[in-house]
């Protein structure tokens, strides 16, 4: 089964030529290199991975680029995109010109962007990567999602992956998935994909992570199985590789073959265009 991981952090350790964000904290050391998540993903079984610049990294995505130019059968970015930027009308015209990027990740939780997003001041972007074809992954909160309805209706054929259910970060169990029901209603919006991200983090319990069952059967039977993409965010899991894709591949019985094939790796290459029938030419 081809298996594609959604969401992956690289970066680089923090130094005088390369510094993090002020007081910002990596999810863990060492740093997570394409090299090292290659011999992670062959020892996973897992094809590909969508690779994302961490916050702390201050946007920059030359280490993601690199690593998709130098193995494009295995790596695609989707790039963090600083909206402040001197440059930033012309980075976006431009964005899918470089090579290996397949999309943007914006965090509408930062301070940045999270005013902004939620009193409307975005729509300019949004309308920009609905027109230029630039799939949008995005981190949001559960208050965040009345917002990104709006979007969804107002700009209908942008593409929107929302990454790890919404859930806030840090919070377990109950406290995460308080308002889970909240994020259900997006189902109603065509262009919205859920991305099953990170889950692990999300719950004290072991594997098989039997807490968050429920909530993936929920999540399933609204949204339906080809607007779900697996990933794993490998860099703050508190288990192993092999454990967060054996949450979906063994434990969720209710699942079809068809729908695991396609939760697994074949909607996100589909969502992108990234071709699997023949990967030398993705």
């Amino acid at each position: 089964m081809l298996i594609v991981d959604s969401q992956v952090h690289i970066w680089a350790a923090n130094s005088l030529e390369r510094p993090w964000l002020t007081g910002a904290k990596a999810h863990c050391e060492p740093p997570l290199s394409a090299q090292l998540l290659l011999q992670k993903m062959d020892e996973a079984h897992v094809s590909r991975a969508l690779l994302v610049p961490p916050s702390w990294d201050q946007d920059r995505n030359d280490l993601v680029l690199k690593a998709a130019h130098d193995y494009p059968d295995r790596f695609a970015a989707m790039g963090r995109f600083d909206l402040y930027a001197t440059d930033a009308q012309s980075q976006l015209a431009h964005w899918l010109e470089q090579p290996g990027m397949r999309g943007m990740r914006l965090s509408f939780t930062l301070p940045a962007y999270s005013k902004p997003y939620q009193e409307g001041q975005l729509n300019h972007l949004f309308s920009e990567l609905e027109r230029l074809c630039i799939p949008l992954m995005a981190l949001i909160d559960y208050d965040g999602t009345q917002r990104m309805a709006q979007v969804a209706q107002d700009f209908p054929q942008l593409k929107i992956a929302l990454c790890h259910l919404g859930l806030p970060t840090g919070a377990k169990d109950e406290a995460a998935f308080a308002h889970f029901k909240r994020i259900l209603p997006l189902a109603r919006y065509p262009n919205i994909m859920m991305k099953a991200s990170a889950l692990p983090a999300y719950t004290r319990e072991p594997y098989p992570f039997y807490f968050l069952h429920p909530y993936l059967k929920a999540l399933f039977e609204t949204f339906g199985p080809q607007r779900i993409f697996w990933g794993s965010d490998l860099g703050r899991l508190p288990c192993t590789y092999k454990e967060v894709i054996e949450l979906f591949t063994q434990e969720l019985q209710w699942l079809s073959q068809s729908d695991l094939e396609g939760i697994m790796g074949k909607n996100v290459c589909d969502w992108l265009g990234w071709s699997y029938e023949n990967p030398d030419q993705a």
